[in-house]
């Protein structure tokens, strides 16, 4: 592809059809799931809404009951962060992912909360001695049984803690409990929930990942999945290396981006397309080192955030958004950087209605300026 073929702008359309979001959907939550391989997952009720732009009739009670019937997980994993995966590929990403991160986990625990070796393996024990044949357990009530057994840990030791035993692949996220939403999260033994690895050595499960970021996230360059998946670049590097004949690339701004073979950026859509997305979907987070494409203009601040939420305009960042739940309505207070069209403007309206719809709550939007 000659790179006069590419800029920006194309580049960032082009993950929006990569990732399910100009109108390819995918048939279900978990179809999504796999296509992006992991879906970042701070916050569950605004990981719904992603999952539901890209696999419409996801309803929140249905998310709920992925998450009890162990189709999803959500745990700590490429990152140490939270993310929800599809079972078949808790494993071995795990498996090949996990003991970087693990040891950066281990690194804060020892350094900045005052926790040892021997003292994490004894929370450890402690963990699964109390999810051992019982119902799934909150923080809270693990916070509990470890305080029983004689370790008594704050918010911050006792999530750093789970988070370590979640990637030594023991412990995963078990049904939520009700609370009016997606639920509280409860923590489970991973035993019945991890399927075998279907990648018999490190260089295989390497080519996989490789492959399956570029396809859900393309067009990518290798820092963005080293980024993604917390790797060196060396094995990055040799991953991308031996998929190559699966994918395809080409060169912009000095860099190479990767891309799903026989694929070139899809033109500019002749009417708007308006996007509320949350500032950890995948589309915006699931890349560091190429992330700003989608502000070819500039206008997003450099930084930290101003907002957890983002008004997005044919696949550029065109504002923020502040989204105010309510037991009946759903408030979107829209700060955009630039004047909307008409049209952009009744695109927007439409995603809001959309939004209040999966929430099964009226929409109202209110947009600075009007």
């Amino acid at each position: 592809m000659s790179p006069a073929a590419v800029d920006d702008r194309a580049i960032a359309r082009w993950r929006f059809r990569t990732q399910l979001l100009d109108g390819r959907s995918a048939p279900d939550a978990p179809t999504a799931v796999r296509s992006l391989l992991a879906v970042q997952a701070e916050n569950l009720d605004q990981t719904g809404w992603a999952l539901a732009s890209r696999a419409p009739g996801l309803t929140p009670p249905a998310l709920v009951d992925l998450l009890a019937d162990g189709t999803l997980v959500r745990t700590h994993v490429l990152r140490p962060t939270w993310h929800l995966v599809h079972r078949a590929d808790l494993r071995w990403l795990l498996e090949l992912t996990g003991p970087r991160v693990r040891q950066q986990v281990g690194r804060q625990l020892e350094r900045d909360l005052g926790l040892d070796a021997a003292t994490v393996a004894a929370c450890t024990d402690a963990v699964l001695t109390a999810l051992d044949g019982t119902a799934d357990l909150t923080r809270d009530e693990l916070g509990a049984s470890l305080g029983r057994a004689g370790h008594v840990l704050d918010g911050m030791r006792l999530m750093v803690v789970l988070a370590h035993v979640e990637m030594g692949l023991l412990v995963g996220s078990g049904a939520p409990r009700p609370d009016g939403g997606t639920g509280t999260q409860t923590y489970r033994l991973l035993d019945d929930r991890l399927d075998p690895s279907p990648y018999p050595d490190r260089d295989e499960a390497l080519t996989a990942l490789a492959a399956r970021y570029v396809l859900g996230h393309g067009p990518a360059t290798e820092r963005d999945l080293a980024y993604w998946a917390t790797l060196t670049l060396t094995d990055v590097r040799r991953g991308l290396a031996s998929a190559a004949t699966q994918l395809e690339s080409f060169e912009h701004d000095g860099r190479t981006f990767w891309h799903a073979p026989g694929e070139e950026p899809p033109p500019r859509p002749r009417t708007p397309r308006v996007h509320l997305i949350h500032l950890l979907d995948e589309w915006y987070r699931g890349h560091q080192d190429s992330r700003m494409v989608v502000d070819a203009a500039g206008l997003h601040p450099v930084g930290r955030e101003p907002s957890i939420g983002l008004l997005v305009c044919d696949a550029q960042i065109a504002g923020t958004v502040r989204r105010t739940v309510r037991p009946h309505s759903v408030a979107f207070e829209v700060a955009p950087y630039r004047p909307l069209t008409a049209a952009e403007r009744r695109a927007l309206d439409g995603e809001a209605r959309a939004y209040g719809a999966y929430l099964d709550r009226e929409a109202h939007v209110s947009v600075t300026g009007d």
